[in-house]
């Protein structure tokens, strides 16, 4: 989702795009807020339960959900190999510039498996499931949602099973998102693109000013996803030094 093959071969849907761009703007508010407790201005936790671990546990799973949705669409006319290892690749890439990031700043805390780690992972795990007829990501899908709820984090001891979200031990991290159960969303978005068509919506968005604009930041994902927090720590960083 961060960077839709569709993009690359230059076929869009602008409700697509709109979608993108709510669900960047859930990600940055979140995140705003997050920044705070960080910093003290909130108290600690603040983000953790609550409506704010729901709002949270959507924005992911609609990340991957268009994710899913943006696979299908991108080798709608055949698999375009060289275009998903592109994407593949630069995902992966971004994924591992966030955790050397975080690891420099928030050493104790660093991302070993968040949201782009996921889209990678769900990227590479959801091609056999591209082709496939539609019930076989459906009950995928389904399967592990049911093993998340009963089998949960009971399967592997090894910490270093973590991301799987079979693990029993999980170290503390600012964004987790394991394999179990947020490659169920990522399915459920092959499922729905490949049942409903998008195009019956697409014409009834107009195709112009402000709706292009508002677009803009959902052609642009990646890039917006790897700016906003460094931005947000920076403004936050300067309020709690103006307010102490």
């Amino acid at each position: 989702m961060m960077v839709a093959d569709s993009e690359m071969r230059g076929d869009r849907l602008l409700l697509l795009d709109l979608a993108r761009t709510i669900a960047l703007l859930g990600m940055v508010v979140f995140h705003f807020f997050r920044d705070l407790e960080i910093f003290g201005m909130i108290a600690p936790g603040t983000t953790l339960s609550g409506g704010w671990a729901i709002f949270a546990r959507g924005i992911a799973g609609s990340f991957l959900f268009l994710s899913g949705v943006s696979l299908v669409l991108a080798h709608a006319r055949g698999f375009r190999g060289k275009a998903w290892l592109r994407r593949f690749i630069l995902i992966s890439g971004a994924a591992g510039l966030v955790t050397v990031a975080t690891y420099a700043v928030f050493p104790s805390q660093f991302v070993f498996f968040g949201i782009l780690h996921a889209l990678a992972a769900a990227s590479l795990l959801g091609l056999p499931f591209l082709f496939a007829p539609v019930w076989v990501p459906l009950i995928g899908a389904a399967l592990i949602l049911i093993a998340s709820a009963t089998v949960g984090r009971d399967v592997f001891a090894s910490p270093l099973m973590a991301w799987t979200g079979l693990g029993m031990e999980v170290r503390a991290s600012l964004d987790f998102i394991p394999i179990v159960p947020w490659l169920a969303p990522f399915l459920l978005g092959v499922v729905v693109i490949r049942i409903v068509d998008p195009k019956r919506f697409e014409l009834t968005w107009p195709r112009r000013f402000p709706a292009q604009a508002l677009a803009w930041p959902g052609r642009h994902t990646l890039a917006v996803y790897l700016l906003h927090q460094p931005v947000l720590l920076a403004l936050v960083w300067l309020a709690a030094m103006v307010v102490q």
